[in-house]
Order: structure tokens, then C-alpha cells, then sequence
């Protein structure tokens, strides 16, 4: 088997309850549902999740728990997430491969098997809306701040070779927002320069360019102030192929960020025909 659907998804807290979201989100809520349709029609066997909302100082952590299990009320905004249950299977197996992978390759890689470790945010709103069920298996990855763009990309890739050596339909999430420059007010979109630099890395990312897009995104990051350095877009891109095709379901602001749902389907690549 191998990775059957990636894509980017947003986790602003406001989506957290569906009959909470606001107007200018609803969009988003609706269409990441609509995605929940397609991971059960795949009949996806775990899913591998990197959030913005678990930033490590110095190493990439593998979450292998074998089950996630907590109630999560969040630091930043106690008053939209609170007292939030999640109960998710873990893959202890693949988490281990993964980080066995990272250390094999001379990076800073660490597993975590913890009961007691409550998920963050970032994780937990779009899989209650991708899996709410909770019956599918959930590894999930943080970001690291002491690596740089490079690093992380090279970390992408070994997690892309485990991930399509196993035997396994895998789904990749990344789970983070493009322009980052917060602002008071969820109403607010990020400004005119802002968004014009997501209008260009989202065109990259629709025509397949996925090298111009990891070209763009240091100065993109820097620029626009994407959320964790762009760290979870490095992510995603070195795990995208070039036959996986793009499809830009929704978008919206929160507080002054762009967030986007955008996925990436897995299609045949062509045969070659001998002459």
C-alpha cells in the first residue's frame, strides 16, 4: 500500500464545535466533513498527523502510544476548548519504524509512548472532524523549531519511504494555516501583501509545482509569518509525488491568518509503454 490521500487542513479554534463555527468558517467545517467521506471510503488504516500546535525545541517527536485517550482543554483558549474527550487507537508499530528511520539517518528523533500525554489542538479539531469516530489508528508528529526548513523537509522524506514501504493505506495530514501575522478579531484576513504570497505558494501547489513552492516558502515564511516557520508545509510537500492530484476545497480567515483545505489525491502514475 502506500500514501492514499494527503492534504493541509486548518485547526482554528473556532471550529472546534460545528454548531459554534462562524459564518465566514462554515465553508471549511462542511468540506473537511465531506473529506471524513472519502478517508472511510478508502478504508484508510492510520493516519499520520503533523500539528503546528506541538512544537518541540530540539527534537522531532513520534507520538507511538498505543492509545490516545484524554480530555483536552487548550492554553491558549480555554473559553472555545474546554473539557474536549478524544479516544483514538495509536500505531506503536509504524510510530517505532518511524523514528528508527530518523535516528538510522542521524536526526534528532524520539518516540513518545505516554498515556498520560493530552494531545494539542491542532490534532484534535480537525480529527474530530476527519475520523469522529475515533476508530481509526492516529500517529501523530510535532514540529521542531531548532530544525530549519531543510531539515524538516529531509525528515518528510523518511517518513514518506516508511510510509509507502508499509503494507498499510495511510493518510497524511498537515495540520496548520499559511499566513500567520495574528490580529485580534477572527473576522480579520491577513493583509493585501500577506495574502498575495498565499495566492502564489496555493498557485504552486494546484499546477504541481511543488519545487517552486518549497523554493518560495523560506522567504514565504518569513514574509507572511506562516504559521511554525512553515514547518508542517515542508512536511507535507516532501511527501507529495508528482502524480498526486490537488484539489483546493475551501478557504478562510481566523484572526488575521489565511487557512486553507486543500487535498491530495493519489492517482495512478502512467505506465510506460515500451517501443
Amino acid at each position: 500500500m502506500t500514501i492514499e490521500l494527503s492534504m493541509l487542513v486548518p485547526h482554528v479554534p473556532s471550529m472546534c464545535h460545528f454548531d459554534q463555527v462562524p459564518d465566514f468558517q462554515k465553508e471549511l467545517a462542511v468540506e473537511m466533513k465531506k473529506v471524513s467521506k472519502k478517508i472511510y471510503d478508502l478504508k484508510a488504516d492510520v493516519i499520520v498527523l503533523v500539528s503546528c500546535h506541538w512544537p518541540s525545541t530540539f527534537f522531532h517527536y513520534v507520538n507511538c502510544t498505543p492509545v490516545h485517550k484524554g480530555i483536552l482543554t487548550a492554553n491558549e483558549c480555554p473559553d472555545l476548548i474546554r473539557d474536549v474527550p478524544y479516544d483514538y487507537p495509536g500505531d506503536k508499530q509504524l510510530g517505532d519504524d518511524l523514528v528508527k528511520v530518523g535516528q538510522d539517518a542521524g536526526l534528532q528523533v524520539l518516540g513518545v509512548d505516554d498515556p498520560h500525554y493530552v494531545w494539542d489542538y491542532g490534532t484534535v479539531v480537525p480529527l474530530k472532524y476527519l475520523v469522529p469516530n475515533g476508530d481509526i489508528p492516529v500517529v501523530n508528529l510535532s514540529v521542531t523549531l531548532a530544525a530549519t526548513l531543510d531539515e524538516t523537509y529531509r525528515w518528510g522524506q523518511l517518513i514518506r519511504q516508511v510510509l509507502q514501504e508499509s503494507k498499510k493505506k495511510v493518510v497524511f495530514v498537515s495540520s496548520g494555516a499559511l499566513s500567520h501575522n495574528l490580529v485580534r478579531g477572527r473576522h480579520n484576513k491577513p493583509t493585501a501583501s500577506e495574502h498575495a504570497l498565499d495566492k502564489q505558494f496555493i498557485d504552486y501547489m494546484l499546477k504541481k509545482e511543488y519545487d517552486a513552492a518549497y523554493n518560495m516558502l523560506p522567504q514565504y515564511a518569513r514574509l507572511a509569518k506562516v504559521e511554525s516557520g512553515g514547518r508542517h508545509l515542508a512536511m507535507l510537500l516532501s511527501i507529495l509525488e508528482d502524480h498526486d492530484q490537488p484539489q483546493y476545497l475551501a478557504d478562510g480567515q481566523s484572526s488575521g491568518s489565511w487557512n486553507a483545505l486543500i487535498t491530495f489525491d493519489k492517482t495512478e502514475q502512467p505506465t510506460v509503454q515500451k517501443s
